[in-house]
């Protein structure tokens, strides 16, 4: 069963996997709301609408991820990203980000550039193994606009972007 489809039509079905779970959300909704009666009629309306965020957020991460062939490794574990590179690396708490940039002239690929409210900074590939797993930690970030990284992360500027910016505390 395992040689039923090719290794390349496996990885791409793999990759859409979120997104082929929430159409078939989806499809039991639309099937509920089209045979039964009203109780579960509502339940088919509610598993559309779950459907369809499911669908949007799942497409987000698909623009979101590359091919994860990059250099070094990237873990996270409770909000504290580590990453391990062949060059460089290092170890950051997400409640001490000051700003994340991307910048898109780093080689061999562009780097997403973290840095510290102390002025340490962690420069991570884009296409790093693990680095798919990045969307949900800066998609956590407060007043963070997804829509702006991934139309930066598509498009590829010539300069260093500014994703997000923590905000900074008034004393007074």
């Amino acid at each position: 069963m395992a040689d039923f489809l090719r290794p390349d039509a496996r990885a791409t079905l793999w990759r859409y996997r979120d997104v082929i779970a929430a159409l078939g959300v989806c499809v039991l909704g639309a099937w509920w709301l089209s045979t039964f009666y009203d109780p579960v009629r509502w339940l088919g309306w509610a598993f559309i609408a779950l459907g369809v965020v499911w669908a949007l957020g799942a497409m987000q991460k698909l623009r979101f991820a590359q091919d994860g062939q990059g250099p070094g490794v990237v873990k996270i574990v409770e909000r504290r990203l580590a990453y391990f590179g062949p060059l460089s690396g290092g170890v950051m708490e997400m409640d001490d980000l000051a700003t994340l940039e991307l910048e898109p002239d780093a080689l061999p690929k562009a780097h997403w550039i973290l840095t510290s409210v102390r002025g340490d900074r962690l420069e991570i590939p884009v296409n790093a193994d693990g680095s798919d797993d990045l969307f949900d930690l800066f998609a956590s970030l407060p007043g963070i606009e997804t829509e702006k990284m991934l139309h930066s992360l598509s498009t590829q500027p010539n300069y260093r972007v500014v994703i997000w910016r923590a905000t900074k505390p008034l004393l007074h």
